[in-house]
């Protein structure tokens, strides 16, 4: 059990306590050194990053030291020597704690005969699912993610390690991640590219059967390319990460991987050629045979065709007999309907990155272009990475219901024997990590009126049903905490900015007042694509100003979110929104929070009252921002598209018109801007301060009550994965029947 330390022995340094030293007065002992160990084991594995008993720990080691570091208990502890650790636990008392929480990671990793997994995923547990990405968004500290599709990544992950699903990951390490973001005086965004030490990170050297770092190499026509390879451990999931950074490339070369999205068209293949052959590579040198490989999104598309030239290698099958097998144990995912999302390349450097590869593969130029064209026989036609995927799998899915028909009508020409309801595209509706996402407090209040066993239980409806028994004053209470703490938040950020530009003391000083506690508060934070529509509003700017501006039911609204480097439309977006800061409508009432990332999201996602989407209808896959407000009581209000089209009941949210769009986007987004306005003049403002002798808004309650039972068991990652692993992974490797087959 715990060891409750008491003192700090002055003469051994030792701490005093329930251990296996004895001193000479008949105290058992703790070397500071084990004690930082401990602490050491806890920061390596990203486990503690949605154990919010583990955070709080680290946060209480050293409160101010903590927000500096960004949250990295690596570079927290790394700021400490064991003594200082040691005095510091005594005086905080966290001794007992550390030891627990040490010990749950250590039950956690070892104890898989009870998951989830262990009973149902069967020929899975000696041939795991290799889980390709680009991108895997998993903690703040981690930065090799830019946006919605690798926190998908990062919460696939982590479920599949809690459901105890047989998986490994590959993706990229960028050492410089997705840039920081700044505004300048003008609202102009700005990016910043910062190098992060390796030596911060929860990683190491992946080790090969010499004992030395696993270094692939991959052959080009103009030479060869080579990456080394890293180990994140992710609960029970490895996380095997691929840099460029490797002495003998070329200067270029060893930066191929620094920057997530950065570079040009030569970059991106190249990437790529190191995600997906890189990554088949890697698996191969640690020995890894998996029985499936799930390809998330069209950049690691490559991998099949590595896997291929393993198969003729080994076992002497033809090039269409191998295809045809490793089609089989393929999973695709795509993720988004714009064409913009889906990458393209000429066929010189197709050529000039596969060459090699294509010359073991057996086949003509004109077969491998083919394997990425619609038309193959097309030589106009550019290699498009989703085609490719499509083609060397025999399970692909979109990410939501309405995304499934999308993706269906967007590539039934590859399909053209074949009616629209039959393209064989189905779908998987994206989820979020519930532990990760969810606010400690109400983790606390769903402790007291669920089930004890709930986590172990969320993705079951009927777990959920006890919450329509809650308190409404309690619930109401909790979320009122998180909204202060989002506030705080806000305040902080704010004034941050303000001094960064040196703007006036007016100006920062009025940061620090920003936002009212009692006001309405909206949220919307996503990538900044033209598409998403953040401007929205402006089209209706006079009577939203009106709204926002009644003093009896004031409306706040705080925004946060990236564009793409190159995206100037994106920018300009940004801009438009800073610069309402100035106009006296709005002084105080919106605000624009730079360089969104998990923090940022997770003050967001966690403390507003309402969670706004408005794209353009249907070009949002899915969306997951909103699921993780609806965890913590936040509730949606958006346009009908991706996710929200068929979680949307009437009474658990708000819709902003009728899911119609008319074919010319003007009129669309004139009439969406208008639904807009009108749903928060005549449903959520008037539902929001309608309250009760206590002061409580119980209409609104009741449906915060609704969101959270009718949605967070539809769309946790835990049933995500589970639907993956019984519609997809199950069917790869085992030969059984599934919708998403095709021949």
């Amino acid at each position: 059990m715990g060891f409750g330390v008491k003192e700090i022995n002055p003469k051994s340094q030792t701490v005093v306590g329930p251990r296996r030293n004895i001193d000479r007065g008949g105290r058992a002992e703790i070397t500071p050194q084990a004690l930082y160990e401990k602490c050491l084991a806890l920061a390596k594995n990203l486990w503690w990053s949605w154990h919010p008993e583990v955070v709080n720990l680290f946060r209480e080691i050293d409160p101010i030291k903590w927000r500096k570091v960004d949250h990295n208990p690596i570079v927290l502890l790394a700021e400490m020597t064991p003594e200082q650790l040691a005095e510091r636990a005594a005086e905080m008392v966290l001794y007992t704690r550390i030891n627990q929480a040490h010990r749950r990671l250590k039950e956690y990793l070892t104890n898989t005969r009870t998951t989830w997994g262990a009973r149902e995923t069967g020929v899975l547990g000696s041939s795991p699912v290799a889980y390709f990405s680009a991108e895997f968004g998993l903690h703040e500290s981690v930065p090799i993610y830019s946006g919605g599709l690798g926190v998908l990544s990062g919460d696939h992950i982590k479920s599949a390690s809690g459901l105890g699903v047989p998986l490994v990951a590959i993706g990229l390490f960028y050492d410089q991640g997705y840039f920081k973001q700044h505004l300048d005086i003008g609202g102009y965004q700005e990016e910043e590219y910062q190098d992060t030490r390796v030596e911060n990170l929860p990683m190491d050297p992946a080790i090969g059967a010499d004992g030395k770092q696993i270094t692939i190499s991959i052959d080009t026509r103009d030479g060869v390319l080579m990456a080394k390879v890293w180990l994140m451990y992710v609960g029970r999931v490895k996380l095997y990460l691929l840099d460029c950074d490797v002495a003998g490339n070329s200067p270029q070369d060893r930066d191929l991987t620094a920057r997530l999205y950065g570079g040009d068209v030569r970059t991106r293949i190249r990437q790529e050629l190191v995600l997906g052959v890189g990554g088949v590579k890697a698996l191969s040198a640690l020995g890894i045979m998996p029985g499936v490989y799930h390809l998330n999104e069209g950049h690691s598309a490559f991998a099949p065709l590595e896997v291929i030239r393993q198969r003729m290698a080994d076992d002497g099958l033809t090039f269409d007999e191998a295809l045809r097998d490793v089609a089989h144990r393929t999973v695709f995912t795509t993720h988004t309907p714009v064409p913009a999302g889906h990458d393209r390349f000429p066929a010189n450097l197709v050529e000039e990155h596969l060459g090699p590869l294509r010359d073991k593969l057996g086949i003509s130029q004109a077969q491998l272009m083919g394997l990425g064209r619609v038309e193959p026989q097309n030589e106009h036609e550019p290699f498009c990475m989703t085609v490719i995927g499509l083609k060397m799998s025999r399970r692909a899915n979109a990410v939501s219901s309405l995304h499934g028909h999308v993706s269906r009508r967007m590539w039934a020409h590859l399909w053209p024997w074949r009616v629209e309801e039959e393209i064989p595209i189905g779908h998987i509706t994206n989820g979020v990590h519930i532990p990760t996402w969810l606010a400690y407090p109400m983790h606390l209040l769903y402790d007291r009126v669920l089930r004890s066993d709930w986590q172990e239980w969320m993705g079951d409806a009927k777990v959920w049903q006890n919450l329509y028994n809650v308190d409404p004053g309690e619930i109401w209470e909790t979320h009122s905490d998180l909204k202060n703490r989002l506030l705080d938040f806000v305040r902080r950020r704010v004034g941050r900015q303000t001094r960064r530009r040196n703007e006036s003391d007016a100006v920062v000083e009025a940061a620090r007042t920003v936002f009212d506690p009692n006001a309405l508060t909206i949220g919307f934070a996503r990538r900044f694509a033209t598409y998403k529509r953040a401007d929205l509003f402006f089209r209706v700017i006079d009577g939203l100003a009106e709204l926002m501006s009644d003093p009896q039911r004031p409306v706040q609204l705080v925004f946060a979110g990236k564009a793409h480097p190159a995206d100037e439309p994106g920018k300009q977006l940004i801009k438009k929104i800073e610069t309402l800061r100035h106009d006296r409508r709005f002084a105080g009432r919106i605000v624009f929070i730079e360089d969104y990332d998990i923090n940022v999201a997770r003050h967001l996602v966690q403390g507003v009252d309402v969670w706004l989407n408005t794209p353009r209808r249907p070009k949002e896959a899915s969306g997951t921002s909103g699921m993780k407000a609806v965890l913590n009581g936040g509730l949606n209000l958006s346009i009908l598209d991706g996710w929200w089209a068929e979680a949307y009941n009437g009474k658990n949210g708000f819709a902003i018109g009728d899911g119609r769009q008319h074919v010319d986007d003007e009129i669309t987004d004139a009439r969406d801007a208008q639904n807009l306005l009108k749903v928060l003049r005549e449903e959520v403002i008037p539902l929001y301060y309608d309250r009760d002798a206590d002061g409580l808004p119980r209409q609104w309650i009741d449906m915060m009550v609704e969101s959270i039972a009718t949605l967070t068991p539809r769309f946790s990652a835990h049933r995500m994965v589970t639907d993956y692993v019984r519609q997809c992974y199950l069917v790869a490797a085992g030969g059984l029947s599934s919708d998403m087959t095709r021949e």
